[in-house]
């Protein structure tokens, strides 16, 4: 019986093997961050942050970014029970969200707060 041809040298070792590639986080920077105001009662919502303001008045919402915004006024209602902010844009157009102030003591509060957040986002030139 013949042998069969033999097949040549046993193959030497293999490469390293590859490099594990794990996932690598992706980076995500920080987003910018401002102050922000928020009044709120059962009913409506006045968010001022660096995006702009938003109302919200028994689920409506409306929102408004600097770039659009005229003016933001605020003050308080006649009975001093709640705080009033209105929103004027480039365009003339105009809207106000209400919001109940409980306890009355929080209405001063929120207009020391309106006064240094609206000075930071559109100080007055």
């Amino acid at each position: 019986m013949t042998q069969p041809p033999p097949y040549g040298p046993p193959p030497g070792a293999f490469g390293p093997p590859p490099p594990q590639y794990a996932p690598q986080p992706q980076y995500v920077p920080p987003a910018p961050t401002g102050p922000e105001f928020l009044a709120v009662d059962r009913h409506s919502s006045v968010v001022i942050d660096m995006s702009g303001v938003a109302f919200e008045i028994r689920g409506a919402e409306a929102e408004f970014s600097w770039p659009e915004i005229h003016t933001v006024h605020y003050k308080a209602t006649p009975n001093g029970k709640a705080l009033v902010v209105a929103v004027v844009l480039h365009s003339g157009q105009f809207y106000e969200c209400a919001v109940e102030a409980k306890p009355k003591d929080r209405l001063r509060e929120w207009f020391a707060g309106l006064q240094a957040i609206l000075g930071y986002y559109k100080p007055i030139r």
